[in-house]
């Protein structure tokens, strides 16, 4: 996946953590690349309840890595309502206890 901004692709890192941050834009999971970190105007989303940007977006979900909060993704609920493809019933609810379970989720 290449730089959101300037459409860099990333290269195979040296040892260690990679220098590339992952954000959340339009409710959906972009990386950025290290030039465009140093931008202070990177629009990226922001939690509604602390403001953080430190946001991860996984399964039509976004949850703020500062304070925790979850929420669904308008652009999940969007392609959910516009797919032609019928789900079996109870498989959103069966999908949603085996996130919980795995995730630690009460």
């Amino acid at each position: 996946m290449p730089c959101y901004r300037c459409g860099a692709r990333q290269t195979d890192p040296v040892r260690g953590a990679s220098p590339w941050q992952r954000g959340v834009r339009h409710e959906a999971q972009v990386l950025i690349c290290p030039d465009c970190q140093r931008l202070h105007d990177l629009d990226l989303d922001s939690c509604g309840t602390c403001g953080s940007t430190a946001l991860i977006c996984r399964l039509g979900e976004v949850e703020c890595r500062s304070c925790g909060a979850v929420w669904l993704a308008r652009a999940a609920d969007e392609a959910l309502a516009c797919s032609s493809v019928q789900t079996p019933p109870g498989l959103a609810a069966e999908v949603e206890a085996a996130l919980n379970r795995v995730l630690g989720r009460a």
